[in-house]
């Protein structure tokens, strides 16, 4: 009995998710994971930040890079999505669209742009980056909860 996600069902247990992981890696090969905040626009996902931040500037320099979005507090509700692949600094994003993305997934969880200090305003407004995470192979996914109903 397989616990392998279909392509389908992959791409909306990532759009579904609240937090991924996403690592890259530093000028000595070492990885660096970290939680971010994206949304999943077709087959890509995107993550959007401040420019100066070194998850960018790692990509900058090695682009191949990994996000992991998971579930599940029992070993039998275990599931995972994750991708390798490559990001692509997006070089010129229409930061309405994105910001709508954003907005629409993550309104209820965070301070409206014109209530921020306005520190935090001009630190994610004036140099940000878009990241577009792009699959390279295959995505590796597992939903154990298969195991129990056969699904």
């Amino acid at each position: 009995m397989s616990v392998r996600l279909s392509d389908d069902e992959a791409w909306e247990a990532l759009a579904s998710s609240h937090t991924g992981i996403f690592t890259s890696l530093r000028a000595d090969g070492f990885p660096v994971s970290l939680p971010v905040w994206f949304v999943v626009e077709g087959r890509e996902v995107w993550v959007a930040g401040a420019a100066s931040t070194y998850k960018f500037r790692r990509v900058r320099r090695d682009d191949r890079v990994s996000f992991l979005v998971e579930s599940g507090m029992k070993w039998s509700e275990l599931r995972a999505v994750q991708i390798t692949g490559r990001a692509v600094l997006e070089p010129a994003p229409d930061w309405a669209h994105v910001d709508a993305l954003f907005d629409a997934k993550y309104r209820d969880f965070r301070t409206p742009r014109p209530e921020m200090p306005a520190s935090a305003r001009a630190r994610y407004d004036a140099a940000r980056a878009l990241l577009r995470i792009r699959p390279d192979g295959d995505v590796l996914t597992w939903d154990n909860a298969r195991l129990e109903t056969g699904r």
